[in-house]
């Protein structure tokens, strides 16, 4: 697998990243055990997580995968911070002190004395952006982190927050933002992508199958085996099952059978060339679906075609 620079940092990774949303809880230790195996197989580097995913679940599997399935330094580890779900419902806190503290717990569950990537999860209203800025800037000088990025940030957040990062020699410069993009919501390309390319971000879309609707799983019907029928995603997944998103879905099929590739690497092909973005975070419930994602490496779609996609899905 190729390996791209984080936006204009020299830290190398992936071009598609592997996600761990699941992981822990729909997602168990054989079947994280088997996707990392796959993934570092065909050459993936970058295994994304976040303190929030699964109450730190998430970071505690890695962590015992961590040494026995792949060396710690074989692996561009990335988490989050800020978004918690222990008290049963979602509580935010981007304050230095609580920024810091989750990423000592994020450390300690992952088993490793620093990350390669730590990110704000998300922006949140109240809190003063230097002081969440400031957790960034300990962060780095201490030692606990490589590079710092966020995550969720609007445009005009992500260019204040990179803006003053790098307005004064010594601070931690804002290396990535992870943001959500798929032919299904191009909303970033408006304001968060011009943004991040001006700044020198890389752009680490999430959910880049539409939260799974562009597989075209969800053409006939909810399977029962699907994030949909799900109580903790059924929600999530819903919000693009309306006529639009199946008009970009029809198209994706058609192109994937016109060029005899599956409609997942179709939609992933197209999001990871967009201009500006550095690697797709995939996320896969099975290593069976996650084989389907990780032979996109030599494909690139025509132009034709790219610009039908275009088209049909450019309209939300």
């Amino acid at each position: 697998m190729q390996q791209r620079a984080l936006g204009s940092t020299g830290l190398l990774v992936s071009r598609l990243g592997l996600g761990t949303l699941t992981w822990g809880r729909d997602t168990d230790a054989h079947e994280a055990r088997d996707q990392l195996i796959a993934f570092v197989e065909a050459g993936g580097t970058l295994l994304d997580t976040a303190a929030g995913y699964g109450d730190g679940a998430s970071e505690e599997l890695i962590g015992s995968l961590l040494g026995d399935v792949v060396a710690r330094d074989d692996v561009v580890l990335a988490t989050k911070a800020g978004i918690s779900r222990r008290s049963g419902e979602r509580v935010t806190n981007v304050s230095r002190g609580g920024l810091l503290r989750a990423l000592d717990q994020s450390l300690a569950r992952l088993g490793v004395d620093h990350v390669d990537l730590w990110q704000v999860h998300t922006w949140v209203d109240g809190t003063p952006l230097d002081e969440t800025l400031g957790a960034l800037d300990h962060a780095v000088s201490s030692g606990r982190t490589a590079y710092v990025g966020i995550s969720n940030y609007a445009g005009w957040q992500t260019a204040q927050a990179a803006t003053w990062q790098s307005a004064v020699p010594g601070r931690a410069r804002i290396a990535s933002t992870q943001v959500e993009y798929s032919l299904l919501n191009r909303s970033v390309e408006h304001e968060v992508l011009p943004a991040a390319q001006a700044l020198g971000l890389g752009v680490l879309p999430w959910s880049p199958l539409g939260r799974g609707v562009l597989t075209g799983k969800y053409r006939h019907g909810t399977p029962a085996d699907s994030r949909a029928a799900s109580p903790h995603f059924a929600n999530f997944v819903g919000a693009y099952l309306g006529d639009h998103h199946q008009r970009v879905v029809e198209a994706v099929v058609r192109a994937a059978e016109g060029l005899d590739w599956s409609p997942i690497e179709v939609a992933l092909v197209w999001v990871r060339d967009r201009p500006g973005v550095t690697a797709p975070i995939v996320g896969a419930r099975t290593a069976a679906q996650l084989q389907a994602a990780l032979g996109i490496d030599e494909l690139t779609l025509p132009q034709e075609i790219i610009d039908a996609l275009d088209d049909v899905s450019g309209g939300e």
